[in-house]
């Protein structure tokens, strides 16, 4: 399958599922019903064999548990990882009030970023498996795991983790650098969802526009002073327990919804890179 018929058909399919648009028998205002919450994806891509991946394997970046490309698709070539950014009725509706989430947000946590996202990788690898390619989406593999520490655990900051970073895989494919919130920056913003495939198909790697890990964030400070929880600051960046706790409260109230999204709305890099950075 040639890239571009690859990106038009995904594209297409984010346009036109249902996935993407809020049922009625699970909208949180009866007025959500039928709401789309992403607009096109952007894509990225890597070799398998990058060394960044290798790097991502280091203490203080990912660690030894990072599985590689090859190490969840025998022969794999490329890693694809794709950027759904979130409609501007989403993104609006969660910038109205900082003190908490919107229900627009949440469903694009939860029936976008959970349910619609599986349905995009399936036909990710449908699309590639129908031109004769192996591909599997690592974030839905029975070997993928999340990690949250311990309450009595001695560094909880570092205890947030996973085998399959999306972001750090997004930024391997040429899509973007982090932000002082930890989100990632690109061409289309911040306020969305990466996902991502290892394939046996060869495509021409993306260049990555950037030497450093966190080139196109200013460091203004506009998601630190965003944020309810205050969970981030200039000084020492994001705090994953102080976000987690306060995710947790919404998840309390609004179960089986979730999310916050604050650093990501109402920011410079909202819908695309700060002024004067370059992608």
């Amino acid at each position: 399958m040639e890239k571009n018929g690859f990106e038009t058909a995904l594209s297409d399919f984010v346009r036109d599922d249902p996935g993407n648009y809020v049922a009625k028998d699970v909208a949180l205002r009866p007025e959500l019903a039928g709401m789309q919450m992403f607009d096109a994806p952007i894509f990225g891509y890597a070799a398998a064999g990058d060394s960044l991946f290798t790097q991502f394997r280091e203490p203080g970046i990912i660690g030894d548990h990072f599985m590689l490309p090859g190490e969840w698709l025998g022969g794999a070539q490329t890693v694809i990882s794709f950027f759904l950014p979130f409609t501007q009725t989403v993104k609006k509706a969660n910038g109205a009030d900082m003190s908490w989430p919107a229900d627009e947000w949440m469903h694009g946590r939860i029936e976008g970023g959970n349910e619609f996202q599986k349905k995009i990788c399936r036909r990710a690898a449908e699309l590639l498996e129908g031109g004769g390619c192996a591909a599997v989406a690592p974030a839905f593999d029975p070997r993928f795991f999340s990690r949250y520490p311990k309450e009595n655990e001695e560094d909880r900051q570092e205890g947030y983790t996973s085998n399959w970073s999306e972001r750090h895989i997004a930024h391997a494919c040429g899509l973007g650098t982090f932000g002082l919130s930890r989100g990632l920056l690109t061409a289309k913003g911040t306020a969305g969802r990466f996902s991502s495939v290892v394939t046996t198909a060869a495509f021409a790697p993306s260049e990555r526009r950037y030497t450093k890990i966190d080139e196109y964030c200013i460091y203004c400070g506009a998601c630190a002073r965003n944020c309810p929880a205050g969970a981030i600051s200039v000084e020492k960046g994001k705090s994953h327990p102080v976000c987690s706790a306060f995710l947790n409260r919404v998840l309390d109230k609004h179960r089986p919804h979730y999310g916050c999204g604050k650093c990501q709305v109402q920011v410079p890099c909202e819908n695309e890179l700060p002024a004067g950075k370059n992608g």
